[in-house]
């Protein structure tokens, strides 16, 4: 099986099932001399750690990550930095019961069919489980990003609707006062109430989220094939249950003019490149290269099809059954995954920020 890494230089990857005994990850292309304390990583996996409200899976992990390599003396050695977080409680009795089915929605299926031994427990391999690592690596890449970048910059990701509900207003400094990550107060108890009729209805429901990264120069991104939206894409389309990607006003430029769509610019002495823009209906990206503007993304996440309701499905020989999945499963999957696109987006910021670099030093 390949296709567990991603990044050219600063290079991400991770290993491990939901029910083995632990998830890990090697990263490479972080420079030597980075202070880098293992608290850091702390915090930022404690953001998508599993059972911390009513609105996520019960799954009580700790996530506590040990540092195996790659930093001394606290700070980073230039070697590959490897990261590992044992699991604690999984509950594999939970899945015996779909050990020869296949769960309509979920990764089953083509895994079998594909390489014919199927972890049944979790998913395995295709659990979102592993999205723990990814998180822990952008703690690596944002500080790669600090290394460089000398002006204030911002990741950030918000939940912006939940089912057919949406947000009207985004304050960054809401996001972390509410446990939907979500930047506008008004819309929290909206989103609450949308997750938990779905979940008292034996089902799950899908989720957008926004992110944004404010303070990035211009030039990161490799035309024509490595284009920072196509890089940016890759990566957030590679997030669990993320079936849709969309780069600033995405799939509304459809209904614009090309005189409307277009950013217009005008001299402004204040702005980083002596440029500014009227709009940013392109996400901060114009030809596969970062213009300097905010860089706008969105990802829809869809309802996760671990549901209590009873669907009919196939077994491994190929007879006609149902399948009712039981354990612990988020109603909406969207949530957790904010702290993902965060992390996701640093690394391919901070791989291209690298790659900047090593041509144009």
């Amino acid at each position: 099986m390949t296709g567990n890494g991603f990044g050219e230089i600063f290079r991400v990857t991770t290993f491990g099932e939901s029910h083995g005994p632990a998830i890990g990850c090697i990263v490479e292309g972080v420079p030597a001399q980075i202070p880098l304390d293992v608290s850091e990583i702390q915090t930022a996996l404690d953001r998508r750690r599993p059972g911390q409200s009513d609105f996520t899976t019960q799954r009580k992990e700790s996530d506590k990550v040990q540092i195996l390599s790659g930093v001394f003396n606290g700070r980073t050695t230039g070697t590959p930095i490897g990261l590992l977080i044992l699991n604690e409680d999984h509950h594999s009795a939970d899945y015996a019961q779909i050990a020869d089915k296949f769960r309509p929605g979920h990764a089953d299926l083509p895994y079998f069919l594909k390489y014919g031994n199927r972890d049944y427990r979790g998913g395995g391999r295709a659990s979102a489980r592993e999205t723990a690592m990814r998180v822990a690596a952008g703690v690596l890449a944002q500080k790669v990003l600090n290394r460089f970048i000398k002006t204030p910059f911002d990741i950030t990701a918000g939940l912006i609707q939940v089912g057919k509900e949406k947000i009207e207003t985004w304050d960054n400094a809401e996001i972390n006062k509410n446990p939907l990550f979500c930047p506008d107060p008004l819309a929290v108890p909206r989103f609450e109430k949308v997750i938990r009729n779905a979940r008292e209805n034996k089902d799950s429901v899908g989720a957008v989220i926004e992110i944004r990264a404010c303070g990035f120069p211009a030039g990161l991104g490799e035309p024509v094939y490595d284009r920072l939206d196509a890089d940016l894409a890759k990566a957030l389309m590679s997030i669990n249950a993320v079936k849709g990607v969309e780069i600033g006003d995405g799939f509304d430029v459809t209904g614009l003019t090309g005189t409307q769509n277009a950013d217009e610019f005008f001299a402004d002495p204040t702005a980083p490149n002596g440029i500014g823009f009227k709009s940013n209906h392109a996400g901060g990206i114009l030809g596969g290269l970062s213009t300097g503007q905010p860089i706008i993304a969105r990802i829809a996440v869809k309802p996760t099809p671990s549901v209590a309701s009873e669907l009919q499905t196939v077994t491994a020989e190929k007879e006609n059954t149902t399948v009712c999945t039981v354990g612990r499963h988020d109603p909406c999957v969207g949530i957790r995954a904010v702290p993902v696109a965060e992390a996701m987006t640093a690394c391919v910021l901070a791989d291209h920020l690298l790659r900047l670099r090593a041509q144009y030093a």
